[in-house]
């Protein structure tokens, strides 16, 4: 192999305990700061939160009164608020991702958002979660709610990527975790690390399964887009029992071979750190996922050309 140097950045993912539905945005700010300023402590030039890190998941509860659903967004960002995360970013030269909900209030229009901060405290980029999970109307033989559906739009941005820091950045949001497209989409677009904050429960509000069979698929989704696509995943959770509602934790930081290097072992706030090499998702891409050498795209129109599966028309048809 021939003698690449490498590029290094050392990344934290910033596990969150629970966040109290009463619990205000400044206490929760100041949680934050204080990983990141542990982060930094480690070397960590770049730090992973969770999806919407600043507030409860909100989307557990039915809510049709439009002031009580609107303490939940985010009009502005930064914001009074949140502006000390960006400060902090800047003094301590570290950038970040942060999940939240975002309110468009021309229009009223609503995301579940995520931003890249670089390193002087700059908004660089900004994703809007694609694969909305969940319902839109209140099912009562739900122990909990997950109306994702009802309180979000689906993101209109797809899955764009940034050169910062040192490399070729992407975004996503927990339920995209699960979808291949997701990795594959930006992994043509030459990604190198992939950020990606979630909120999951410990168990299916639909019926049984195994906890520990659901922290395999939560795991397993992220290290074959890792594999699949030669790069880098930081898995960042919430965690812990959040009013009335257990989410996992696992945070994890995942390298191009698929393998985890790193991980959370609590449900509470945890920083996990590691020392990663932008080049080695190389390897990947120049092998076994070379793109250009090995990509079949006339045999893959069905990906997009609809949404639901097509079975065979009988017992003797074959699909389309």
């Amino acid at each position: 192999m021939p003698d690449i140097s490498s590029r290094r950045l050392t990344v934290a993912a910033a596990q969150m305990g629970p966040v109290a539905r009463a619990e205000p945005r400044s206490r929760v700010v100041a949680r934050l700061l204080a990983m990141m300023h542990e982060a930094h402590g480690r070397g960590a030039g770049l730090v992973v939160f969770p999806e919407l890190a600043l507030t409860t998941f909100f989307p557990r509860w039915f809510m049709e009164d439009g002031a009580e659903l609107d303490a939940f967004y985010e009009a502005e960002m930064p914001g009074p608020g949140t502006q000390p995360l960006f400060d902090t970013a800047a003094a301590l030269s570290v950038g970040f991702y942060l999940g939240y909900a975002e309110l468009i209030r021309e229009g009223g229009r609503r995301y579940n958002t995520s931003i890249l901060v670089d390193r002087q405290g700059r908004i660089v980029g900004k994703y809007r979660k694609v694969h909305l999970p969940g319902h839109s109307e209140y099912e009562p033989a739900r122990p909990w709610q997950h109306l994702e559906k009802r309180y979000f739009e689906v993101g209109d941005f797809g899955f764009p990527v940034w050169r910062t820091m040192g490399g070729v950045m992407g975004m996503a949001l927990c339920n995209d975790r699960r979808w291949p497209e997701t990795f594959r989409v930006m992994g043509m677009k030459g990604v190198e690390l992939v950020m990606l904050g979630y909120n999951t429960p410990a168990a299916n509000s639909l019926g049984p399964e195994p906890h520990h069979v659901r922290m395999l698929h939560n795991h397993l989704s992220m290290q074959a887009g890792a594999y699949q696509n030669g790069c880098w995943v930081i898995g960042t959770a919430k965690a812990g029992h959040e009013d009335g509602c257990d989410l996992m934790g696992g945070s994890c930081i995942i390298a191009p071979s698929g393998e985890i290097v790193a991980q959370a072992h609590t449900l509470e706030d945890e920083v996990v750190t590691y020392d990663c090499d932008l080049e080695e998702g190389r390897f990947n891409k120049q092998t076994i996922f070379d793109f250009a050498a090995h990509r079949r795209p006339e045999h893959y129109g069905i990906i997009t050309a609809q949404a639901g599966a097509t079975e065979p028309a009988g017992e003797d048809g074959a699909t389309l």
